[in-house]
């Protein structure tokens, strides 16, 4: 027994060496091992699989071509969409509406067409840096990501006209900008600032079409009968009334936006760098914007004691009263359309006061869960700016999205908003840990 143990050891080398190719993990090609791909985190906080560690399947069955084009729209991304036109809707003073559904619709046609025609645009240098992405890798043909591109802007902004023509054209801005940056702009030093535009104009048009549908200038809701002199409005579950007197203006909408857009200017410049990894600077400047955006959402909404009036007047009315200030009729009323109104907790045409403590402490939770999100990566990036580490940044800034937006709708006043959005969190994390939003 212990000779034949001995000689099974001594021919184990050879029968290593005449091993088929693969064997032993890596892929032959010419007779010669090819060289390992670099193995980097996927940039959802490290609980992503790679792509490199778990290689798609070279198959061409269905669950191969599901999978492949899951990762070229990135679906984990996703979540980070729908609160833009919720955050939008908030700002200017209504309840998520028809309108608002259709911005939503409208935004996911547009983002994923920008994820194809991205991967479309750095297909060549994909094949070298990133070989296994579904285009270099052969599972999606150039052509099919294009017209996929195309497909998905023409439903996005069909959907935009159904909300009205305001709405259609922010969303054909958007959709300009979107093409505009992955064609050309991506590669100069405008492409943040291109990014940072396309998400504000995403808010915008949740805004103008929930503003538009409100209105009735657009294919909304039916017009609502005129109310007797002495009748409630009827108020909506959140912030904002259904049918009391007109939208707020859509550039009510714009701070949200600026502070949404520079967040996301500040985590396109840190993927500048994520495939070669090498910049200090970078993720410390965008550390700071993340805190000081972080503290100047919730400074806005320090200004204003929760639950105090907005103006002078009886804003608290004697439980059962038919008394409104929100009357149409009333002239104390305020309007709807003054941009310096305090936003969150405070008295709103056709509001449904909620409880003073839930708006700000939902507000400070939102903030924190921002920050917590966004912070670490940036700050170990900025320690250790390898390839991986800035990736891990870039997936964190891409979810960090999500709590800000809620953040915003309940800044705005409207916490049922931000919890919505809140929701989609741990479906974001679950699909990243299979798909990589990066």
């Amino acid at each position: 027994m212990r000779r034949l143990l001995l000689s099974a050891l001594g021919a184990l080398p050879a029968a290593l060496r005449a091993a088929p190719a693969g064997l032993n993990g890596r892929a032959v090609r010419g007779g010669r091992p090819a060289a390992a791909p670099d193995d980097g985190l996927s940039g959802t906080g490290g609980t992503a699989p790679v792509p490199d560690r778990h290689r798609p399947s070279p198959g061409r069955g269905r669950g191969d071509t599901v999978r492949a084009w899951t990762e070229l729209f990135r679906v984990s991304a996703l979540f980070s969409v729908p609160g833009d036109a919720l955050a939008g809707a908030a700002a200017v003073g209504r309840s998520p509406g028809r309108g608002t559904a259709l911005a939503i619709g409208a935004s996911l046609c547009l983002y994923e067409a920008g994820m194809a025609l991205n991967d479309w645009a750095d297909r060549e240098e994909d094949a070298v840096d990133r070989p296994h992405r579904p285009i270099p890798s052969g599972r999606i043909s150039p052509s099919a990501a294009l017209g996929a591109a195309g497909a998905l802007t023409a439903a996005g902004l069909a959907l935009a006209a159904r909300a009205g023509r305001p709405a259609l054209a922010v969303a054909t801005g958007l959709a300009a900008t979107v093409w505009a940056y992955d064609l050309h702009l991506k590669h100069t030093k405008a492409g943040p600032a291109a990014m940072a535009a396309a998400r504000s104009l995403d808010l915008l048009l949740g805004a103008t079409a929930t503003a538009t549908s409100y209105a009735g200038t657009g294919p909304g809701p039916r017009a609502t009968r005129p109310m007797r002199l002495g009748a409630v409005p009827p108020t909506g579950p959140d912030n904002v009334a259904r049918a009391a007197g007109p939208a707020r203006s859509p550039l009510a909408a714009l701070p949200a936006a600026l502070v949404l857009g520079a967040h996301t200017y500040g985590v396109t410049a840190v993927s500048r760098h994520e495939a070669q990894g090498g910049s200090t600077a970078v993720p410390l400047a965008v550390l700071a914007t993340t805190t000081a955006l972080a503290a100047a959402v919730l400074a806005t909404h320090q200004r204003q004691r929760p639950g105090e009036p907005a103006r002078p007047g009886p804003a608290a009315t004697a439980p059962g009263s038919s008394y409104r200030p929100d009357h149409p009729h009333h002239p104390a009323a305020p309007s709807m359309l003054d941009l310096g109104a305090p936003l969150p907790g405070t008295y709103r045409p056709g509001h449904r006061p909620t409880a003073p403590a839930l708006t700000p402490l939902l507000l400070t939770a939102f903030t924190g869960a921002y920050l917590r999100t966004a912070g670490p990566p940036l700050l170990h990036a900025a320690l250790n700016p390898s390839p991986p580490l800035t990736q891990r940044a870039v997936g964190g800034g891409i979810r960090a999205m999500i709590p800000l937006q809620a953040a915003l709708a309940a800044r705005a006043g409207a916490p049922g908003s931000g919890l919505a959005v809140m929701a989609l969190v741990p479906l974001a994390r679950s699909l990243a840990r299979k798909v990589s939003p990066t």
